[in-house]
């Protein structure tokens, strides 16, 4: 216990998330080099990298080593002779072979005051063209090595082409709001841009996920609007789309939908055998073994990302999948014939995207529209809490102007009581008597003083 506690004080602390990504991406170091070098898996090494967990022991020390900057190399003396910068075009034009290069010069050291050139940005990889994929883009993160059961060419969305936005490696990753070109572009230019790439696939995708037409539609249009309420958060995020997605996702799947008279019951199913048989045996699965089935032989995501957007463990998501393959393989019999997993992810990820691309679902409005609704939901939702405060300030100024000072005991309660004799006494006197009583009054009394009545 004292010897690791010493090795972990003995290591320089680690810079933050956002410049360990940094210092690893300027040593053009993938996620899969700084695991393998560690020991490591690539969601470790990303927890590392988004400051959910942090490296220990002797791991801690290895990563620190290895993203660590270089020290900056000061040239001892000035050279005299400048070396002689060769451009690529002169390079392919006519430079002549290695072999015949004259070796009695050496080569001189490059002047400290004239700094190198700085090479080629890499070209952009042109778009792919597999004809099985879908008509919509991509919304995951870069891929990892390719889990057990996993077919190289099964990345692809259903209804959608996936492309990876991880940069290569020593490439720095442009964000929405940085500049395309020479030319910056707005928030609102990032979103609509995002909004155009993704909604239309993610539509198809949620249908497949809820069986229902118009809660797609309106899933995926309240998670752009979330989105572009946080679009700050969102647009620094690794993966804009994922986020995206992850929203619709919750939003199709909570279970206060079956209130709804509109959404109580899914929409028909299609037609064609083949689709309808998957689409029964989708809408039969559980919530959550369905979207994992979704995400992973769909959407096309490797299986810790599959666990992490479903926030389960991995080993929690491949239970989830192959029970969810299993259900679904007996409703498909050309699924159960497969020979091996890999051939039955590549079989279920084809008929998904073409039960996807098959069904007309409806077209999302335009990025504009939504994001209007968006910023009219927020300001509603503003002047709403503030005319709940006002009100609350209110009632309690009027309770404390209206409220006793003093304690009140209160007054005891009403009871009847029982066992009081009827009223007694004289009984009321008439008129005669009344008439007899004043004639007394008037006349003047004579005889001894012990006589005389006393009238009352």
């Amino acid at each position: 216990m004292t010897r690791s506690t010493t090795d972990e004080a003995a290591v320089p602390p680690l810079p933050s998330p956002k410049e360990r990504r940094r210092l690893r991406e300027a040593k053009s170091l993938s996620e899969d080099e700084v695991a393998a070098a560690v020991g490591v898996t690539r969601a470790t090494v990303r927890s590392w990298e988004t400051g959910r967990t942090s490296p220990r022991g002797r791991k801690r020390a290895l990563y620190a080593k290895l993203i660590a900057p270089e020290p900056a190399v000061k040239p001892t003396a000035k050279p005299t002779a400048k070396p002689t910068v060769v451009t690529a075009k002169a390079a392919t034009a006519g430079a002549r072979p290695a072999a015949d290069r004259p070796t009695a010069e050496p080569a001189a050291a490059p002047a400290a005051t004239d700094p190198p050139e700085a090479p080629p940005l890499p070209e952009a990889p042109p778009p792919p063209s597999d004809p099985g994929a879908g008509a919509g883009t991509a919304d995951g993160p870069s891929r990892a090595p390719e889990a057990p059961g996993r077919p190289s060419g099964a990345a692809e969305a259903p209804g959608e082409r996936r492309t990876s936005p991880a940069e290569a490696p020593g490439e720095r990753r442009t964000s929405p709001g940085e500049a395309f070109g020479e030319r910056r572009i707005s928030p609102a230019e990032a979103f609509d841009e995002l909004y155009a790439r993704i909604a239309p696939g993610l539509v198809r995708q949620t249908y497949l996920l809820s069986g229902r037409r118009a809660l797609a539609r309106e899933s995926v249009e309240r998670a752009f609007e979330l989105a572009w309420q946080r679009w700050p958060e969102v647009a620094v995020d690794r993966d804009p789309a994922g986020w995206v997605r992850a929203a619709a996702y919750e939003y199709a799947m909570s279970p206060w939908h079956r209130l709804r008279r509109t959404h109580r019951h899914p929409d028909a199913p299609p037609t064609e055998p083949g689709k309808r048989a998957l689409f029964d045996a989708l809408l039969d699965l559980p919530p959550a073994y369905r979207r994992t089935l979704l995400l992973y032989d769909g959407v096309g995501l490797d299986l810790p990302e599959t666990a992490a957007e479903t926030e389960a463990s991995t080993p929690a998501a491949a239970g989830r999948l192959m029970t969810a393959r299993a259900a679904v393989a007996e409703r498909l019999p050309e699924l159960a014939e497969a020979d091996s997993p890999a051939e039955q992810s590549a079989l279920l990820h084809d008929r998904l995207g073409g039960l996807a691309r098959a069904e007309h679902v409806p077209v999302p409005r335009p990025a504009r529209a939504v994001r209007t609704g968006s910023e009219n939901k927020a300001r509603l939702w503003t002047r709403a809490a503030v005319a709940g405060v006002a009100l609350l300030i209110a009632v309690t100024g009027l309770t404390l102007h209206t409220a006793p000072t003093h304690y009140e005991q209160p007054i005891s309660p009403p009871e009847r009581v029982g066992g009081v004799p009827p009223r007694g006494g004289p009984q009321k006197l008439t008129a005669q008597d009344l008439k007899l009583q004043k004639s007394l009054g008037e006349q003047l009394a004579h005889g001894p003083e012990r006589l005389v009545p006393e009238l009352r």
